[in-house]
């Protein structure tokens, strides 16, 4: 394998996909400032390799509007309150590149100009294009779509050449991993096997949209040292969905 400082990345532009959850290491709730310092530092090594990153985190770690609604509050004013969440992990993202001496935009799919820019597609590829992380906040902008979903479709929008989905298990599982010392990981999967075999990968509008556009989809575990930069390289890391893989 070649030496990783000479190596050239396989891919020019990403998009990751982190779960607010992932934000939180081992609290209960919020941010954890060591978690997303080292997240921070791990991108701007990409960077540094020349890789522009788009990067979607969702709000779980301070709310999550499926849960609620289903409790009883209205689905749409859920949803719109889980946005909002995206917004406080986009713009704690944004401060963590910054310390660490990247440049970083927040683009929001809802309008919140006092705080962070709207998303406009051609001002977010530029953006990309100067070396600039760009993080897309809020979601869809619309209720009942996941951040999921949302990173989909951003990542086909700027036309990423690979959308991550980092979490913390190392790849997809035939079953619970924690629950079942027996569950298999998948190396390679099809988007047809992910959706016919109901793999908790993404949900389905997410998958169908990847499949629909050709965009690879790569799961692994975000607290894998190194393990970001070993997937830009081209090693096969986690699990990777694509048109036609097999398991």
């Amino acid at each position: 394998m070649p030496d990783a400082a000479s190596a050239k990345p396989k891919f020019k532009r990403i998009l990751l996909k982190l779960s607010g959850e992932a934000l939180m290491g081992q609290t209960q709730y919020g941010i954890s400032p060591e978690v997303i310092g080292r997240m921070a530092s791990d991108i701007c090594g990409l960077l540094s390799m020349g890789v522009e990153i788009g990067l979607v985190i969702g709000g779980g770690n301070i709310f999550r509007g499926a849960g609620l609604a289903a409790e009883g509050l209205d689905r749409v004013t859920a949803d719109h309150m889980g946005m909002l969440a995206t917004v406080i992990n986009a713009l704690a993202m944004q401060d963590a590149l910054e310390r660490h001496g990247a440049y970083a935009r927040v683009m929001s799919a809802i309008k919140i100009n006092q705080i962070c820019e709207d998303y406009i597609r051609r001002r977010a590829v530029r953006h990309l294009e100067k070396g600039r992380v760009v993080i897309f906040a809020a979601g869809t902008g619309n209720p009942f779509f996941t951040t999921d979903s949302a990173a989909s479709l951003r990542a086909v929008e700027v036309g990423a050449d690979l959308l991550i989905k980092a979490t913390k298990v190392d790849g997809v599982y035939s079953a619970d991993p924690m629950k079942h010392a027996d569950a298999k990981r998948y190396t390679r999967l099809s988007y047809d096997e992910v959706l016919t075999r109901k793999l908790e990968v993404m949900d389905a509008t997410a998958i169908v949209l990847c499949r629909d556009h050709g965009m690879p989809l790569r799961i692994l575990n975000v607290n894998t040292p190194g393990a970001l930069k070993r997937v830009v390289l081209g090693e096969d890391v986690g699990t990777l969905v694509e048109k036609g893989a097999e398991s």
